[in-house]
């Protein structure tokens, strides 16, 4: 699978409210529950910081992972949406995730997609939790959502 394949996949395959309007809303957690169940439940295996919110998100949360960077920690960041390039959504010290891990991302859990057909939302923010929890590239990516 490629990059390109990966996003493709990203983009079209999963139900996305942009593109299938209600249709993609969910209004329980029924998805995201067994979704985090497949990835062994990564949110309960690192710290986390949630930044919510109308206005001020994206600035809050790099603030904040500029601060505990600067403090010595290794910060992961996870924000939405992206302006260019999918991977500046995962980003680990400033730095964006690379084109392979999102390429293993969707290789490992696409079975799993496909029977849970999560939103794209919960799929996207599963793989800097999964990352997270299975020490991978970054840990306790705070969020900006």
């Amino acid at each position: 699978m490629t990059y390109q394949q990966a996003l493709d996949y990203l983009f079209s395959q999963l139900p996305m409210y942009q593109r299938q309007g209600k249709a993609a809303f969910k209004k329980n957690l029924t998805n995201i529950t067994k979704l985090c169940d497949v990835l062994h439940n990564p949110q309960e295996n690192f710290k986390t910081i949630h930044v919510a919110g109308s206005n001020g998100k994206g600035s809050t949360s790099h603030l904040i992972a500029s601060v505990l960077q600067s403090a010595g920690y290794k910060v992961g960041l996870y924000t939405s949406p992206h302006l260019i390039d999918y991977r500046e959504r995962i980003k680990v010290n400033g730095v964006m995730i690379d084109e392979q891990s999102v390429i293993d991302f969707i290789i490992t859990y696409k079975s799993s997609f496909d029977k849970i057909e999560p939103s794209f939302f919960d799929a996207i923010t599963g793989q800097p939790n999964e990352k997270a929890s299975s020490g991978g590239k970054f840990s306790g990516p705070p969020y900006e959502t």
